[in-house]
C-alpha cells in the first residue's frame, strides 16, 4: 500500500513539474552539440556553453544527491511521511529546473536577434513557453 501511495505522490510531483511547459534550451545536457549546430554559435558563445554547462552540472549534482538520499530514507515510510516527502522531492526538482532556466537564460542573453528569434520559433512550434530574454526583441 505504501508503495502505491509513493507512486501516486511521485507522479503528482512529475506532473506538476511538466505543467510549467518551459521551453528549455538544454545547456549542459545532451543537446549541447545540437545547440551549437542549430544556432550557429560563435567562439564566445561556445565557450559560454561549455562553462555554463559545467556549472549547471555542479549545481544540480547537489540536488541529485539529495533526491537519492530522500528516496532511500523513505523506502518503507508510512503514507503520511511519503506525502510529506513528495513535497520535499518536488521542491528539489523545482530547484533543478530553476538552475536549468538560469543557465539557459544566460545563454539566451548571448544570442543575437536572429538566434533568439529562431529559439522563439522553435518553442512556438513545440507549444512551449520560451524563456523571456529582455536583451532581445522577438520580431
Amino acid at each position: 500500500m505504501s508503495r502505491l501511495i509513493f507512486l501516486i505522490c511521485t507522479l503528482f510531483c512529475f506532473g506538476a513539474a511538466l505543467a510549467q511547459e518551459v521551453c528549455f534550451l538544454g545547456v549542459g545536457g545532451l543537446d549541447d552539440e545540437t545547440i551549437k549546430e542549430v544556432f550557429q554559435l560563435n567562439e564566445a558563445q561556445l565557450e559560454n556553453l561549455k562553462n555554463w554547462g559545467a556549472e549547471l552540472e555542479f549545481r544540480n549534482e547537489i540536488f541529485a544527491v539529495r533526491l537519492q538520499r530522500l528516496l532511500k530514507e523513505h523506502r518503507e515510510s508510512p503514507p503520511d511521511a511519503l506525502l510529506e516527502m513528495s513535497y520535499a522531492y518536488k521542491a528539489l526538482l523545482d530547484s533543478i529546473d530553476a538552475n536549468r532556466e538560469l543557465i539557459d537564460q544566460r545563454m539566451l542573453s548571448t544570442f543575437n536577434r536572429q538566434q533568439y528569434n529562431l529559439y522563439i520559433k522553435l518553442c512556438n512550434q513545440l507549444a512551449l513557453s520560451p524563456i523571456y530574454n529582455g536583451n532581445q526583441v522577438n520580431e
